[in-house]
């Protein structure tokens, strides 16, 4: 048995750590321990074994936490090309690939030292109220510490007290904690060790209905009755009675709680019809065949499926995947959004049954860990997700499909900032698995890539059974003004169309790219704009909630009454936001069922899945929603679609600018007219000659595609470029300019060839969850030079002693801001 084993940890170091193993201990590469690092107990991922003795002193690792890898040689390969590529901490990286921080719980203890309590003794000395009165807030809240853990030693109670217990119960913040730990007044011991994750429910169980009863326990104990004595807790909670209710019910012994098993849901969406219920047009056969012939060849093959939207791109991926399962072997299916993966996971489910699982975001992390299990275990093979499904621990991959391929969300915008696509590109590569790439509008760089022979390139150009793309119309926002002497929200071609479709029992989806109600609170005495305590940004004004949000950070502010900068009380509310225009087509059609889509109003994959079941049943007239509207759905009551402010991310300082209106405007017209009657887009626009919106409005994606990558090349943007951003930050100004310009200077004295170095220059948005940000953009022709002088330069960062978390490397970055 090896002597160490090489550990990659989740801190933000470019390494991984060498650890003794114990007699007796037998870890395995690719599989989790428990390891001291610093003053805590971490999990990581065993990366080799060897006997090579380091130079410097070993700690042991303290327990082995997996008996079988639960990364095998593809994963661990593909998290090293990762951390590589993407310049990203190794152990961050292999954190991120393991949904399994259920299975882990972080427990951190405290206790009172001699030091402590004599520091306690001598205070009282000189009188506790006195003590407690002279004192300021940061001392009395270290005596409150002190005199709570006294009093639990007094009673016999368990010295050691976890930190969550310990905060709540003397209202102290972490920082109070940490002090005292300086001071030695307090131990701290890290007790984080493993757990079982089994999903739990809560049940209430029936045990007697005997007794007195209040009209709401009644209520409680008939609704149990009816459900044979059983019934899942939430369920209860849905009553209208007060939660003390149950509570009591269960101290009279008349109810018991007990805890259980949750089964896995899949999806709650209702499946559309299958897709192999219909016969495929020539194009879909076509795709299908050259699906299959790439997956039976077991060799590597990119491949870009174009289709217009409602073309059968879906139907194609499923037949796929169905061949895929018949052969034994396991597909990948990656959407953008998680709104898309209950629809797709229903359609999924109905055609493989269980050998369905998901893994996103919203679910719970048990539940995330329970599905990763299934799909370890080989019990599911056809996984459903989004960007981190890419990672799914299935065996023997054939196919790996991307769809929306050129949706923003495939970016991780936090470390590691991969990027999905070009993940699963590297994976079915290492695995020689197909990788299929699907889009109505490929972003440049894919349909570049195509054109260039690295990918195969397959076109669906028509819709299915020859249904035609919806008309577009374009509005003249200016005009509009001009004819009606006011701003306008809703023009009155939107407007008409609209109450058209309600007249013939149609359904409308309209699309403002902007949560809240209104975007800006401006004074109208000193014109000073309200915005966020943490960032350079406006705060958004949410009517319903009646407060402030920064969108960026979550920072919460009252509405104001008067300016809080002059006390004025001219404070005027800018612009629309979603819930803004909800309220407008309430008031213009007042009988309308009106739903709207965005953030604030889905809070989980429950409420995006009823309100998509509601719109697919008929139950709603009008959809207003963000771009969560835009992508992917398919509801054939829908037969126009218009377009609030079809132009708002033109003005913003991005050389992509241009592409997302194309693709956010094509995408969300391609939701009108996918049923029987023929569609209609409204775009409402300033920039009605754009070439954008004009290609977008005409359906031209070859267009659109060549006069962009025109602009692209005179300024060697990519694709003609590969591009990073260099993120320098820090919530002291002083630090942000010094870093930024020690950095700047470095790259202005150090030779890099083939290398272009933009900056240092102030982020457009400067300041961002209360750091100052300074970027540099760096582009070179070559990947490879690009990596080394990014690497180069975080060296020089570390020897400037510039804190690694304080220079972000964004590699491929899709976000300038």
């Amino acid at each position: 048995m090896p002597l160490y084993c090489d550990v990659a940890v989740a801190v933000p170091l470019d390494m991984a750590f060498t650890y003794a193993i114990p007699e007796g201990m037998e870890p395995v590469v690719g599989g989790r321990v428990l390891v001291p690092f610093r003053q805590r107990r971490m999990s990581g991922v065993v990366l080799e074994m060897h006997d090579r003795k380091p130079n410097v002193p070993t700690k042991k690792v303290i327990e082995t936490l997996d008996l079988t890898p639960v990364l095998d040689e593809h994963l661990i390969k593909l998290g090293r090309w990762i951390s590589g590529y993407y310049l990203s901490p190794v152990g961050e990286v292999f954190r991120m690939m393991l949904p399994l921080g259920a299975e882990f719980k972080k427990v951190i203890t405290y206790r009172i030292t001699e030091a402590g309590q004599m520091a306690l003794h001598l205070a009282g000395m000189s009188g506790s109220s006195a003590r407690s009165r002279r004192a300021p807030e940061e001392q009395a809240a270290e005596f409150r510490v002190l005199d709570y853990l006294v009093n639990r030693e007094a009673l016999g109670e368990e010295a050691p007290v976890r930190e969550q217990t310990l905060r709540s119960a003397t209202r102290v913040a972490h920082a109070v904690l940490s002090g005292m730990v300086r001071k030695k007044w307090l131990a701290r011991e890290d007790v984080s060790a493993a757990q079982d994750a089994t999903p739990m429910v809560n049940i209430a169980v029936l045990r007697s209905a005997e007794g007195k009863l209040n009209d709401n326990q009644q209520k409680i104990v008939e609704t149990l009755a009816a459900s044979g004595g059983r019934l899942h807790v939430d369920n209860l909670r849905a009553l209208e009675v007060p939660r003390t209710t149950l509570s009591t019910l269960v101290r009279r012994g008349l109810v018991e709680l007990v805890e259980e098993p949750t089964g896995l849901g899949i999806s709650r969406s209702k499946p559309r019809p299958s897709p192999f219920e219909f016969d495929f047009s020539p194009a879909q056969k076509s795709a299908l065949a050259r699906l299959r012939a790439a997956v039976a060849a077991r060799t590597f093959s990119g491949m870009l499926l174009h289709g217009v939207t409602g073309s059968g791109k879906t139907a194609v991926y499923l037949a796929a995947m169905r061949s895929v399962l018949d052969a034994g072997r396991s597909a990948i299916l990656l959407v953008p959004e998680i709104g898309l993966t209950p629809a797709v996971a229903a359609d999924l489910h109905q055609i493989f049954g269980d050998e369905v699982a998901i893994l996103h975001s919203a679910l719970s992390d048990q539940e995330r860990a329970a599905h990763w299990h299934r799909i370890r275990q080989g019990e599911a093979r056809i996984v459903v997700g989004t960007r981190s499904a890419v990672f799914a621990p299935v065996s023997d991959l054939a196919l790996i499909i991307v769809d929306e391929e050129h949706d923003s969300s495939y970016k991780q915008e936090e470390t590691p900032r991969y990027h999905a696509r070009d993940v699963a590109v590297m994976r079915a590569k290492m695995a020689n698995a197909v990788v299929v790439m699907g889009s109505a509008t490929p972003s440049l760089e894919s349909y570049f890539n195509a054109r260039k022979d690295k990918y195969a390139l397959i076109e669906l150009p028509d819709r299915v059974e020859q249904r035609p793309l919806p008309a577009v119309e374009i509005v003249d926002m200016r005009l509009e003004f001009q004819e009606t002497g006011r701003e306008q929200v809703i023009s009155r071609k939107l407007a008409d169309e609209i109450r058209q479709r309600l007249e013939r029992s149609e359904q409308v989806m309209v699309l403002l790219n902007r949560r809240g109600y209104s975007p800006v609170a401006l004074c109208r005495s000193c014109g000073q704009k309200l915005e966020c305590k943490n960032c350079a940004i406006a705060l958004t004004h949410h009517k319903r909630e009646h407060k402030m949000v920064c969108h960026y950070c979550g920072y919460v502010a009252p509405v104001p009454r008067t300016c809080p900068y002059c006390n004025s009380e001219y404070v005027y509310f800018l612009g629309t936001g979603s819930e803004k225009l909800e309220e407008l087509l309430h008031s213009i059609f007042p009988q309308a069922r009106i739903a709207r889509l965005d953030r604030d109003t889905v809070r989980g994959h429950e409420d995006f899945e009823r309100t998509l079941n509601g719109l697919n049943e008929g139950e709603l007239d009008i959809v207003v929603g963000t771009q969560m509207i835009a992508k992917g759905h398919d509801i054939h009551g829908v037969t126009l679609v218009g377009v609030v402010g079809a132009d708002v991310a033109l003005g913003l300082p991005d050389f992509r600018a241009a592409e997302r209106t194309f693709q956010l405007l094509t995408q969300v017209a391609g939701r009108a007219g996918r049923g029987q009657t023929p569609g209609k887009v409204i775009l409402q626009t300033y920039f009605h000659d754009h070439y954008a919106v004009q290609y977008a409005a005409n359906h031209d994606f070859l267009g659109f595609y060549e006069k962009e990558l025109r602009f692209r090349s005179w300024m060697h943007y990519p694709p003609y470029s590969a591009l990073a951003n260099v993120l320098v930050r820090s919530d002291k100004l002083d630090d942000a300019l010094n870093w930024s310009g020690t950095l700047g200077k470095w790259f202005e004295c150090t030779r890099h060839e083939g290398v272009r170095v933009l900056g240092p220059a102030a982020a457009p948005i400067l300041r961002l969850k209360r750091d100052y940000r300074y970027h540099f953009v760096l582009k070179s022709p070559s990947r490879e030079k690009l990596n080394a002088t990014l690497r180069a330069m975080l060296a020089y960062a570390v020897q400037q002693k510039i804190p690694r978390t304080q220079v972000i490397v964004d590699v491929d970055a899709l976000w300038l801001m």
